[in-house]
């Protein structure tokens, strides 16, 4: 904040060492809302918005828990086995390995999935995908990067609780852009939870201005930028097909029974959205299974490849793909990657509005479940509303094209199969 000519006077009273330990120094270079709040907390819940610098806040509060605990285990915590390598240990700007100065520099062993630092302390990771993993070890510290957007959140935060038995003073930092999910809002109504809010605006200096040009200006006023920039809690919109507590946290499971079928919908993205690539499965109690949102943006090649990741991964039967938009272009991009695809060209007759309320339906009904969260996917479904919301939604149109072929085109031709005379 000072003028230039005196912020260079005062760096000039400093000696070399002084100016490399300043540089490393977080609580110099940090605004206020990124640091630990004062009191007698167990859990620090970081609730803000894309770019705020929230998981920079989380690593820069591990590395400082590390020296003041030698010896003590630390949990690390992100939401897939990649996402904790690459932002919270080895490759991102605020990943632990590139905020540590040379002199408290931690040693990564992937394959022990261990950090540990000069004095003795050391970190296990963790993906919120695998929560079993945090079955049985114990930690007297953790930071949890993303917990909303977390296949399995409530499953990986009790397994973690669990476990945060070791030394006196156990504490964890959440660090998540919000999502109306039980477990986030559980944690925001805890009396041992300190809660610090903060926007994507907050930190508009340190970002790239193509960021700000791309992203905040596109979503600004939208209900996504609501959540993804201002960082607010919202609850299911109003006209929305779909609502989130009663329709699809009611009926989540962890697995599923034994599946029938299994299909993947996708529908092609449009200029720069998403492609839609959604599995689900059929399962022998005739109830439908979503087992996994492949969705993504990116060229055809990439999508055609996800779409056949997704395909074998799950062991499925076919690929839907719908054929509105580009004619055999689906069919054709995803058989350039797999020509032995099992693929059904899938045509939009009537409007999104009219395909997705029989699946709606389904879901009112309890008779299709997800195993697991898919953030993304359920933000789109909770938030589109027919006739009102202009972005496109790939991922939901993708699912309905799955639980159709799957649920709502069988239930017609039972309700239309006479016995013969």
């Amino acid at each position: 904040m000072l003028p230039e000519s005196e912020r260079a006077a005062t760096l000039e009273t400093l000696s070399d060492e002084q100016i490399g330990a300043l540089l490393y120094d977080w609580q110099f270079w940090a605004r206020p809302s990124q640091l630990p709040p004062a009191g007698d907390w167990f859990c620090w819940l970081l609730l803000a918005g894309r770019g705020f610098g929230k998981t920079r806040s989380a690593t820069e509060w591990a590395m400082q828990w590390a020296r003041d605990h030698p010896g003590e285990h630390l949990a690390l915590i992100g939401e897939t086995v990649a996402d904790v390598r690459d932002v919270l240990v080895e490759r991102g700007e605020s990943s632990l390995l590139e905020i540590a100065p040379p002199w408290f520099k931690p040693e990564y062993e992937p394959s022990k999935r261990r950090v540990t630092w000069p004095n003795g302390a050391y970190a296990t990771t963790y993906s919120g995908d695998h929560p079993d993993q945090l079955r049985g070890p114990q930690h007297n510290a953790a930071i949890v990067d993303e917990l909303a957007k977390y296949r399995y959140p409530q499953e990986t935060w009790d397994n973690l609780e669990f476990g945060l038995r070791a030394g006196e003073d156990p504490r964890v930092v959440v660090a998540t852009t919000p999502r109306p999910i039980p477990i986030i809002k559980a944690l925001i109504e805890d009396p041992d939870v300190t809660v610090t809010r903060g926007s994507t605006y907050e930190n508009l200096a340190n970002l790239a201005p193509a960021f700000y040009k791309r992203v905040v200006r596109k979503y600004e006023g939208t209900t996504l930028g609501r959540q993804e920039l201002h960082a607010e809690l919202l609850e299911d919109r109003q006209g929305a097909l779909w609502r989130r507590a009663e329709m699809i946290d009611a009926h989540r499971v962890v697995t599923h029974p034994s599946l029938v079928r299994l299909v993947v919908g996708v529908d092609p993205p449009g200029g720069v959205t998403e492609c839609g690539i959604v599995a689900a499965g059929l399962g022998m109690d005739g109830h439908g299974y979503v087992v996994e949102d492949g969705s993504l943006a990116g060229s055809p090649q990439t999508w055609g490849e996800a779409v056949v990741t997704v395909y074998h991964h799950n062991a499925a039967g076919r690929v839907l793909g719908e054929s509105n938009f580009g004619g055999d272009m689906v069919e054709s991009t995803i058989r350039m990657v797999d020509p032995t695809i099992a693929y059904m060209p899938v045509r939009a007759s009537r409007g999104k509005a009219v395909r997705a309320e029989p699946v709606a339906a389904l879901y009112e009904q309890g008779r299709v479940h997800h195993v697991g969260q898919f953030a993304a996917l359920e933000d789109e479904m909770c938030n589109w509303v027919p006739g009102e919301t202009t972005e496109s939604p790939n991922r939901l149109d993708a699912l309905v094209w799955a639980i159709t072929d799957l649920m709502v085109e069988q239930d017609k031709r039972v309700s239309s199969w006479r016995p013969r005379r």
